[in-house]
């Protein structure tokens, strides 16, 4: 099926030209303009709220993001809910145990099989999909456990992975490897000279392992 021109095809394209993977940062931007949005738009919605306090608030790696917004009375509101549950549950003496999940984390799920899916329906031969392999394989490309969501759907998902996809991302892979497996031989002792001797970007190759292998959101 040839792929289309829609906010995903540019919302992509622009990710590919900055560095790391382009889903992590797709992801990343858009978490941060749902909290945004959620601090403007539904602290007044009940719905929204009770929501929110059944999951016990967002989760600690989003909590921590509510610092950076200026919206103080928002973040107020939503602590207020969450300091309240929790001092019953002392006074009462029982775990506190929320039911629900990080409404960022439910929106960011959806963000990653949005475009898990539309990455997967990339299999045709038309302008629209050349234009997206140059500007994809262009790019440092999808993580590994980006990538790995593509291979292994969740239950509930069929995709099938293009060739080019695979081709590039497991080259990818592979080539990290290599580089990372020169790095640990060349950092022996005694092997100082022939270290020196490889580009900063192999002497730092550790920290691509390191992004390669976690997602940045």
């Amino acid at each position: 099926m040839a792929i289309e021109k829609h906010i995903n095809f540019f919302e992509l394209q622009k990710a590919c030209e900055k560095p790391g993977c382009p889903l992590c940062t797709i992801v990343k931007e858009r978490a941060f303009r749902y909290i945004d949005n959620t601090l403007f738009e539904h602290i007044t919605n009940r719905g929204f709220r009770a929501l929110y306090r059944a999951a016990g608030g967002f989760c600690s790696f989003h909590a921590r993001s509510l610092v950076s917004f200026r919206d103080g009375l928002a973040v107020a509101i939503l602590a207020r809910d969450i300091l309240e549950d929790r001092i019953r549950s002392f006074e009462r003496k029982l775990p506190w145990k929320p039911k629900g999940k990080c409404p960022v984390c439910v929106e960011r799920e959806k963000i990653e099989q949005e475009y898990l899916d539309f990455l997967s329906s990339s299999t045709g031969n038309s302008p629209e999909e050349q234009e997206l392999r140059m500007f994809f394989t262009s790019s440092d490309g999808l993580c590994a456990p980006h990538y790995a969501g593509l291979v292994f759907p969740p239950r509930g998902f069929k995709r099938t992975v293009p060739a080019w996809i695979k081709n590039f991302q497991e080259h990818k892979f592979n080539e990290l490897m290599k580089r990372t497996e020169v790095f640990i031989e060349l950092s022996a002792f005694g092997r100082q000279k022939e270290f020196a001797a490889l580009s900063e970007k192999d002497q730092l190759v550790w920290k691509d392992a390191a992004s390669c292998l976690s997602e940045n959101i």
